[in-house]
Formats: structure tokens, C-alpha cells, sequence
């Protein structure tokens, strides 16, 4: 998996104008787009931290999911859903279960970060980076292209 310095350089710049994990994660994307969709970003703030800081499911998974269907989900009453989204999304799953749960013994963000905040430093801009790469093939592997968010004819 190639992680992009760009990348790297990017989601430190989001950190430090205090973005959570969560929203780091669809920020990336929306400016790769060139999109600005503050409420969206401000609804990723649900998802941080394992689910407003309850510890539980890592935001960067649960956010990746909601990246996928940002692609593939509907949006609106003409549109009509992926019917691979599903699939699209256990993909992500299986992957970060392997990737990350089996390193760090689960996908909760108390297991990851063992209750330490020197840990959140240490191992979730790697997390996000990793899931991010991992979205973007996800949707090339799909068809989708990442700067329009649409499919590819």
C-alpha cells in the first residue's frame, strides 16, 4: 500500500486546525474534490473518537464506510444506490479487521489506543492514512473516479 507524503502533510494540516479523525478522513477527500460541505464535516464529529469519545468502533473505519457511500450511496430521490456498496463497505471491514484489529487486538478505539493519549499521537494518523488508501482502491477497483465521485463509463 503507497502512502502519499501529500497525504501525510495533508492530514497533519486538518489536525492541527483541530479536526478529529473522523472528519479528517472526508475532509481529505472533499478538497481533493475541490468540494466544501462543512455539514457533512460537522456530522463526521459523531464518529470520533469511537463514537462521541465512548471508546467504541475506531472513527476512521466507521468514517471510511461513510466515505464509500459518499461515492456510492444515495443521496437524493433520483439517485439510486451502488448495489455494490455493501460489499464495498464488508471489503473495508475485513481489511481493517485484519489490518489494524489484529494488530492492536480489536477495532474499538479503547483497545487501540489502550486508554492512552500518547497512543492517539503515536498510531492514528498511520490508521487514517492506511484507511484512506485503502477507500481509494476500493472505489478505483469500482470504477469510481475519486475527483468527480462518479462512476467511470
Amino acid at each position: 500500500m503507497n502512502i502519499h507524503t501529500e497525504d501525510y502533510f495533508h492530514l497533519l494540516e486538518l489536525a492541527h486546525q483541530e479536526f478529529s479523525c473522523s472528519q479528517i478522513l472526508l475532509q481529505m477527500r472533499l478538497d481533493e474534490q475541490g468540494k466544501e460541505i462543512p455539514e457533512l464535516i460537522r456530522a463526521m464529529a459523531g464518529l470520533v473518537g469511537g463514537l462521541g469519545y465512548c471508546g467504541k468502533i475506531c472513527g476512521a473505519l466507521t468514517s471510511g464506510a461513510c466515505l464509500l457511500a459518499l461515492y456510492a450511496g444515495k443521496g437524493s430521490a433520483e439517485e439510486v444506490e451502488d448495489s455494490r456498496l455493501n460489499a464495498m463497505i464488508e471489503e473495508l471491514v475485513k481489511w481493517f479487521e485484519q489490518e489494524v484489529g489484529s494488530q492492536y487486538g480489536g477495532t474499538d478505539c479503547s483497545i487501540i489506543l489502550e486508554e492512552n493519549l500518547q497512543n492517539r499521537i503515536q498510531r492514528c494518523p498511520q490508521i487514517l492514512l492506511k484507511t484512506n488508501q485503502k477507500v481509494k482502491e476500493i472505489l478505483i477497483a469500482n470504477g469510481y473516479d475519486l475527483l468527480s465521485g462518479k462512476l467511470e463509463a
